[in-house]
C-alpha cells in the first residue's frame, strides 16, 4: 500500500534471468527515473560478462547507481549498500525523477526495507571454540544444542546449515540470550518513502531454467571475450583468489576451478547451471517471503507494459488520496 504524504519508489525484484533489467528501462522510456542496482556482484569493475551487466547503451538509456564501485579485491556490505541507496533514493527524488531499485540480492532488499540488526559483531575467540566444538559433534550435533538454547532459531535452520547455526551460538554465548529474541526486540524501520515491491516471477519454472541456460551458454561462447577470457584477466592479477567474495559469485568460482585443472570445459557449463539454477531457486524462496509485493509473470511478453502499469496505478493513488 502506497502513503500519499511520501514520495514513491520501486523495487523491481526477481530471479536472474527475469527481465529485470528490460522492465526497468522500459519504465525510464516513460517516466524520468534513475536505476539503483540491487546486486552484489554488480558492484564489481572488470566484472562484466559473468554478471551480464547492462551495456553501455543500456547504462546510457537511464542513470545506473552502484555499479562498477569497488575493485573485485574489495568486499561491500548490507549495511553499505543500505547507506547509499538511502542517500541516492533522496538525491534521486530531488531531482524530480523515480527511483528504480532493481536486482536480485535479497538480502539487500531486505536490509533497506527492514534496517540493519544490532547484534554483537564476530568475535574470533568464540567462533574458534565452535568451530573445535563442531569439528567433534558436527553440524547435526550443533544444531541439538542451538534447539537446547534457542529453539525458534534451531527449528527454521537445518541441522547441515552449520554457518548460520555457528552465528546464533556465537550471539547466545555473547549476550546470553537467545537471538530469535533479540532480532524480535528490534524497533520497526521507518522509511522516508513508499517502496513499492514488484516481483518479476516465472509461471513456469522450466522456461525460466531455458532462459537461464540460454544467457549462460552466451557467456562461454567463443566469438569473441567471453566468461572464461574475463576471469584469466582477473587471476592474472595476482592478488585475488577463490576464497574472495567477488569470485565466489555463479560462473566465476567454477570458471577459475576451470582454469586450475580441477574441471573441464562441460562441467563448469553443467556446475554454473546447477549453481545458477540454485541462486534463482533463493531468489524466488525470498520473495515468497515479502507478501506484500505486486507479482507479474517475468514470462508474459507483456511484463514491461504490467510493471508499468502497476507503477501508474500507485503514482495516481498518491496524485488522488
Amino acid at each position: 500500500m502506497t502513503m500519499p504524504h511520501l514520495p514513491l519508489a520501486i523495487a523491481i525484484m526477481g530471479p536472474t534471468a527475469s527481465g529485470k533489467t528490460a522492465a526497468a528501462l522500459a519504465i525510464a522510456r516513460v517516466i524520468p527515473s534513475e536505476i539503483i542496482s540491487v546486486d552484489s556482484a554488480l558492484v564489481y569493475r572488470g566484472m562484466d560478462i559473468g554478471t551480464a551487466k547492462p551495456t553501455a547503451a543500456e547504462r546510457a538509456a537511464a542513470p545506473h547507481h552502484l555499479i562498477d564501485i569497488l575493485d573485485p579485491a574489495e568486499s561491500y556490505s548490507a549495511m553499505q549498500f543500505r547507506t547509499a541507496t538511502l542517500q541516492l533514493i533522496s538525491e534521486i527524488l530531488a531531482r524530480g525523477k523515480l527511483p528504480l531499485l532493481v536486482g536480485g540480492t535479497m538480502l539487500y532488499f531486505k536490509a533497506l526495507r527492514d534496517g540493519l540488526d544490532t547484534l554483537p559483531e564476530a568475535d574470533p575467540d568464540v567462533r574458534a571454540a565452535l568451530d573445535a566444538d563442531a569439528a567433534l559433534i558436527g553440524s547435526p550435533g550443533m544444531h541439538a544444542r542451538l534447539a537446547l538454547v534457542d529453539p525458534v532459531t534451531a527449528a527454521r535452520l537445518k541441522p547441515n546449515d552449520a554457518q548460520r547455526i555457528q552465528r546464533a551460538l556465537e550471539i547466545h554465548h555473547l549476550t546470553g540470550q537467545p537471538m530469535s529474541s533479540l532480532l524480535a526486540q528490534a524497533a520497526p524501520v521507518e522509511l522516508p518513502f513508499t517502496l513499492l515491491p514488484i516481483g518479476l516471477e516465472p509461471s513456469d519454472r522450466r522456461v525460466l531454467h531455458e532462459r537461464i541456460a540460454k544467457r549462460f551458454d552466451a557467456m562461454l561462447a567463443t566469438d569473441g571475450p567471453n566468461l572464461i577470457d574475463e576471469v584469466i584477466a582477473l587471476r592474472g592479477r595476482g592478488d585475488l583468489h577463490p576464497g574472495l567474495p567477488s569470485m565466489r559469485c555463479v560462473g566465476y568460482r567454477q570458471a577459475w576451478e576451470y582454469l586450475d585443472g580441477q574441471i573441464d570445459l562441460a562441467t563448469l557449463r553443467e556446475k554454473g547451471l546447477a549453481a545458477t539454477r540454485q541462486l534463482a531457486k533463493r531468489q524466488l524462496t525470498w520473495l515468497r517471503a515479502m507478501p506484500e509485493r505486486h507479482v507479474i509473470d517475468c514470462l508474459d511478453p507483456q511484463a514491461s507494459a504490467l510493471v508499468l502499469a502497476q507503477i501508474e496505478i500507485a503514482r495516481q493513488q498518491q496524485i488522488s488520496a
